[in-house]
C-alpha cells in the first residue's frame, strides 16, 4: 500500500505548454523529467488522445524552466498525474478554440486535420495554449500530524519462491507473481516494465547491496563498482506480472495511477523466501525455534543462518553430523583423515 502525492501541498502543481504548427504536428512541453521512465511518451498519448490527432504527430519538448516555470520535482511517482492533467488541460482550451471555430463552417463534409489547423491559422484562432493543474486534495499538517497526506494509494502484492543452497548461501529465484492495482494504466507495456524493474531492484536491495563502511563512518561502498546489484541472470525464471481490470480512480488523469516506486517493497516476498527456505533447511538439522536474518540476505548470511556441524561446531548443540567434527570419541570419516 503505497501513498501517491507529495505530502508537502505546494509541490502538488505541475504547467504545460502545448502549441500546434500549420504542418499539423503538436509541440508539448511540460515540467517532468524523462528519466527512463516513459513520460514523455505517456503526456504525448495524453495529448493525441485529447486532440484527437494520431501520436505521430506529437512532439516532446526538452524540459526547461524557460517553458514552464516553477516545476516540482520529477520524484514520488506523480509525474504523470500532475503533469498529465496539465496536459489535458492546455489541449482542452485548444480542442475547445478549434471547435467553436469549426462550428462557424459550413463544411459538411470531415476536414483533414492539417488542412483544418490551417484554416484555423488564417481565423487567427490562437493554437498555443498553455494548462495548468494543481492537487487541492492534499492538506496535511506537520505540526499536529493530521490531515491528509496521499491523493491515493496504489495497492500491490507479490508471491516469490526461492532454492537456497545449504553449503554455498547462493540462491535461485524460481518463480515470482505480481499483481498491482494502478487504475486504467495510461500505457501497460510501459507500466508492467516499470513494475518488474523496480521489484529487480526491491530485491537488490534486500539480499545483495550491503553497505560497508571505513573506521571513520564514511561508506567504502558508494557504487556498483563496490557492491552487488542484480544481473540478467537473477530475474526470476518465471516472471508473471498481473494488473487488476477496470479500477476507476476520478483523482488522476484518465483514472490512472502512478507507478515506478510503489513496487520496490515487493522485492522483500523474495527476502521472506529465502527466509522460509533457510528455516527448513534448519528445522532439516533439527534446530527449531526463530532465528534473525539480517539484512540483506547476502550468500554469507544465507549460508551462516544454515547451521551446520560446519558453522557451529558447539559441542552437544543438538546438530546432525556434529559429533564427528567436535569429540574426538568418534572417529572421522576416512576421506576426512586422509585430508
Amino acid at each position: 500500500m503505497f501513498g501517491l502525492a507529495f505530502t508537502h501541498s505546494p509541490f502538488n502543481q505541475a504547467g504545460a505548454l502545448v502549441h500546434i504548427y500549420l504542418d499539423g504536428s503538436v509541440l508539448v512541453s511540460h515540467g517532468g523529467c524523462e528519466i527512463g521512465q516513459g513520460l514523455h511518451t505517456k503526456m504525448a498519448q495524453i495529448a493525441a488522445s485529447a486532440l484527437k490527432v494520431p501520436l505521430e504527430l506529437v512532439k516532446i519538448g526538452d524540459t526547461s524552466t524557460d517553458k514552464v516555470p516553477n516545476t516540482s520535482a520529477t520524484a514520488a511517482s506523480t509525474q504523470s498525474d500532475l503533469n498529465g492533467m496539465a496536459v489535458l488541460n492546455a489541449c482542452k482550451i485548444l480542442r475547445e478554440r478549434l471547435d467553436a471555430f469549426k462550428a462557424t463552417l459550413k463544411e459538411t463534409e470531415p476536414i483533414p486535420w492539417v488542412k483544418f489547423v490551417n484554416m484555423a491559422y488564417n481565423a487567427r484562432v490562437d493554437l498555443c495554449a498553455h494548462g495548468f493543474w494543481g492537487n487541492n486534495i492534499v492538506k496535511f499538517d506537520f505540526a499536529v500530524g493530521k490531515g491528509r497526506p496521499f491523493t491515493y494509494f496504489v495497492f500491490g502484492a507479490a508471491c516469490s519462491e526461492v532454492e537456497i543452497d545449504t553449503l554455498t548461501g547462493d540462491h535461485t529465484v524460481i518463480r515470482s507473481d505480481i499483481v498491482m492495482d494502478i487504475g486504467k494504466s495510461l500505457n501497460p507495456a510501459i507500466d508492467i516494465g516499470q513494475i518488474e524493474g523496480a521489484f529487480v531492484q526491491g530485491y537488490g536491495w534486500c539480499t545483495m547491496e550491503e553497505l560497508v563502511n571505513f573506521p571513520n563512518g564514511s561508506y567504502y561502498t558508494l557504487g556498483p563498482s563496490t557492491y552487488k546489484i542484480p544481473g540478467i541472470i537473477d530475474i526470476p525464471a518465471d516472471f508473471r506480472v498481473y494488473l487488476l481490470r477496470d479500477v476507476e480512480n476520478p483523482l488522476a488523469v484518465h483514472s490512472s495511477k502512478g507507478i515506478g516506486e510503489p513496487p520496490l517493497i515487493l522485492g522483500t516476498s523474495i527476502y521472506f523466501a529465502l527466509a522460509d527456505a533457510i528455516a527448513s533447511a534448519r528445522t532439516e538439522e533439527g534446530i527449531q525455534g526463530y532465528y534473525s536474518l539480517p539484512h540483506p540476505a547476502s550468500c554469507e548470511q544465507i549460508r551462516l543462518s544454515c547451521r551446520d556441524a560446519f558453522t557451529d561446531p558447539t559441542p552437544n548443540a543438538g546438530i546432525k553430523g556434529e559429533s564427528w567434527v567436535t569429540r574426538e570419541t568418534v572417529p572421522p570419516p576416512d576421506d576426512l583423515r586422509r585430508v
